[in-house]
């Protein structure tokens, strides 16, 4: 691999390079620029704060910052939610999530209900909790042996469905198999399950199908199984609800968030809690037992809340939800030509592309082409940045790009990121 460019600047929904070259940015970087680049108001409040103070350490000093921030998620989550846990990334936010689960349970003296449950070819982070959870072959190889022992059921992935079921019966299928590895394990044992309502790096923005969020959530409650949502790329509005499980008529127990919470400007991240396990922990220990030096960071919080105002105030969600629809149905019109086109799908400014040897068998293309990648690194020499992902078949084979525009990219940058995503993908399969 070359040398990268130097990034010097970005605008709205543009990076620019040392040597002048213009970047759009069609993927949000790893869907993280949920408002694009340069906002002036997000800039001025981040630089507000630091002329006041950076950071007050979280066990000494609160802030307003915070206390709006929280205030605002909370009010955007629903009453169900009642505690906030803030860090600086998502692996940082599952991790944490795993340990509140883990503590409630303590907190209700059933402590022998450690274990976890979550999905093939999913991602959660790179932490060793987060990435134990994770059934992304490539990313957990060489760390196998020092991870958690985690069960993995089924992907809920329509296009590769399980057993070849479609609709309600896949449905029925993969909660049946949850259903069945909670049994194999004893109630009594198991935590939580873990899941994305849509799935990011690890699958190429695959849906869940409709029905199953909550088919999988009655599994859980009748035995009294906690669920969580790892909303960090799918969610803070991604795709077209705040809650990405919104769209689902479904609240977890436990959700982690970041990426678009402060839309790149500082990293920042957070384990939403509902409100009677937080409860129970606070009343049994007195404290959620997990968190970092940089938890609620100051100028972090007034950085996401002033991307948090923005989105509201400038109805972008539902942007996202009504144009989304719209460049969902753009790029399956655009890119029907090409044979090796095998899925477009998504939700939201959240879509992913599957590319196939054979679009009538699904057969994938051969890994050692690496098309994803290729492709990848054609988009961004022709001055769009899109975000490749592989390995979605079998953990080595399958290739699939996500696209995850800024929230409040305009019509002629979403048709430009349509032209040009074509571009590159012709020039990718002309170049064998």
């Amino acid at each position: 691999m070359g040398a990268l460019p130097r990034v010097v600047r970005g605008a709205g929904s543009y990076l620019y390079d040392a040597a002048g070259r213009r970047y759009l940015d069609g993927s949000g970087g790893p869907a993280a620029f949920s408002i694009g680049h340069g906002n002036a108001e997000v800039n001025a409040a981040i630089a507000g704060q630091l002329a006041q103070v950076a950071c007050g350490y979280r066990y000494l000093f609160t802030s307003e910052p915070l206390e709006e921030l929280t205030r605002l998620l909370l009010s955007l989550c629903g009453p169900e939610f009642g505690h906030i846990v803030y860090s600086s990334s998502g692996s940082e936010a599952v991790e944490s999530a795993l340990k509140v689960a883990l503590q409630y349970w303590d907190a209700r003296g059933l402590a022998s209900k450690k274990h976890f449950i979550a999905r093939q070819r999913s991602y959660h982070g790179n932490t060793l909790g987060a990435l134990s959870v994770s059934g992304f072959l490539e990313r957990r190889r060489p760390f196998e042996g020092s991870l958690l022992d985690v069960t993995f059921v089924s992907a809920a992935n329509a296009y590769r469905p399980l057993r070849g079921l479609e609709g309600a019966a896949l449905v029925e299928a993969l909660a049946a198999e949850l259903e069945e590895s909670i049994g194999a394990l004893g109630a009594e044992r198991v935590a939580a399950f873990i899941f994305e309502p849509v799935v990011g790096a690890a699958g190429g923005a695959v849906p869940a199908p409709e029905g199953y969020a909550q088919a999988v959530h009655a599994v859980c409650a009748r035995h009294g199984v906690l669920v969580i949502a790892d909303e960090v790329m799918c969610g803070a509005g991604r795709c077209g609800t705040w809650r990405a499980l919104a769209h689902d008529g479904v609240v977890p127990d436990i959700m982690a968030v970041g990426k678009g919470l402060a839309g790149g400007y500082i990293p920042l991240a957070a384990t939403i809690v509902s409100r009677e396990l937080g409860d129970t922990i606070l009343a049994a220990h007195g404290a959620i037992l997990t968190g970092h030096t940089y938890s609620g960071h100051t100028t972090a919080c007034a950085a996401g809340l002033a991307v948090q105002r923005i989105i509201q105030r400038e109805s972008l969600i539902a942007r996202v939800r009504e144009r989304g629809a719209v460049l969902l149905a753009e790029l399956r019109r655009t890119l029907a030509r090409f044979a090796e086109v095998g899925d477009v799908r998504g939700r939201g400014y959240l879509i992913g592309l599957e590319f196939v040897r054979d679009r009538a068998t699904r057969e994938p293309l051969p890994a050692e082409r690496a098309f994803s990648q290729a492709l990848g690194r054609r988009a961004f020499a022709g001055g769009l940045i899109i975000y490749p992902c592989a390995g979605n078949v079998g953990g080595t084979a399958g290739d699939t790009v996500i696209v995850a525009p800024p929230y409040n990219a305009s019509d002629a940058e979403l048709a430009e990121l349509v032209e040009s995503l074509s571009r590159a993908v012709e020039r990718t399969l002309a170049s064998g």
